[in-house]
């Protein structure tokens, strides 16, 4: 449905290069990266918003690098909702009509299917000033679908919502998505969002696609220092390799099988090392004694820092497990994990 090819965009203070990326028809595909990457911009490619230097974008096996917006059967949705004030929410959701030659009959019946996945019935005469984040998101998304786009852009829809509210759009995206032939496109910085709405997915550093793949490829064999670190994976470790050990400082690793032989890296992510006050005596290929050396709170889980000589390997560990194994820094303790929890690169 979507595929991009040597993109290249020069704005005044930012730039897109050599973006290539194809996205298939209904699927439901999410973009992540740090504040600045480029997503927004990305998107705004795609909808014609802003001017391409070089590459092409193709929609439906077209070519649409120099079509209009109005032209190209996509619809945006930004995280401030850009509704109009002086309409009401059935007027809002309409607006869209008047730029669009869509019959009747089809228009009457789209509408109706949105406002009962969206659960909009109740406050379809309301003006958009008194409703709550929830509503306005379901609104602005009723909106951009209300035109039947061949493609839906969403840029950060759940990040301004609490969280009670951010469940139930999520759940709404993933309905409307199931319920039609729209090809999703949605930048999030939630890793929750993203494993619970799509298969795959791409990360932007610095105006560049630095990996794209599948959700678990991404979150468990990353291919760069950079996505290991941003995915969470907070084990990261420069090492050398022989044969099927990895040696990286003071440790001696167990990977299980030999790694390619430009790989320079192991990582391991926090919740794959078991904390326990005595040996295991498990499949667990390697274990290691260290030190608590540092304990951090982070409401409904702990990260526990065990110092093994001159490396520091973190684990996370849930309320009940801390106290059950009285935890406290300075105590000594082990740290294990299989080898197949260990990423090369």
């Amino acid at each position: 449905m979507i595929k991009i090819e040597d993109l290249n965009i020069n704005l005044k203070d930012f730039r897109l290069h050599d973006i290539n990326l194809e996205i298939g028809k209904n699927e439901f595909f999410i973009l992540m990266g740090p504040t600045g990457a480029g997503k927004t911009v990305l998107l705004e490619a795609i909808a014609g918003l802003v001017p391409v230097k070089s590459g092409s974008i193709h929609i439906g096996g077209k070519n649409v690098t120099r079509l209009v917006p109005e032209k190209r059967g996509v619809s945006i949705v930004y995280q401030d909702y850009s509704l109009f004030p002086h309409l009401t929410v059935r007027e809002n959701i309409t607006y869209g009509l008047h730029f669009h030659s869509i019959d009747k009959d089809v228009c009457d019946r789209t509408f109706d299917r949105l406002v009962e996945n969206l659960n909009l019935s109740y406050i379809l005469n309301r003006f958009t000033l008194n409703l709550s984040g929830g509503e306005l998101q379901r609104v602005a998304m009723a909106r951009a679908l209300m035109v039947n786009p061949r493609i839906l852009l969403l840029d950060e829809p759940l990040s301004a919502l609490d969280p009670s509210f951010r469940e139930e759009i999520r759940a709404g995206l993933k309905k409307l998505h199931r319920d039609s032939n729209v090809t999703f496109l949605m930048v999030t910085h939630d890793f929750a969002e993203a494993l619970s709405l799509s298969d795959r997915a791409a990360i932007m550093n610095n105006g560049k696609i630095v990996q794209t793949g599948t959700m678990d490829e991404i979150f468990k064999r990353p291919d760069s220092s950079f996505v290991a670190d941003f995915v969470g994976m907070k084990n990261l470790l420069t090492a050398r390799f022989h044969g099927t050990k990895a040696f990286a400082g003071n440790l001696e690793i167990e990977l299980g099988e030999k790694p390619a032989d430009n790989h320079g890296h192991i990582a391991i992510r926090p919740e794959d090392i078991v904390i326990s006050t005595e040996k295991l005596a498990s499949s667990m290929r390697n274990s290691f004694e260290g030190t608590i050396t540092k304990i951090s709170d982070y409401g409904l889980y702990y990260e526990a820092d065990i110092t093994v000589g001159d490396i520091v390997l973190k684990s996370l560990i849930t309320k009940s497990a801390l106290f059950d194994l009285h935890l406290t820094e300075g105590i000594p303790v082990f740290a294990s994990f299989k080898a197949t929890a260990i990423h090369t690169f």
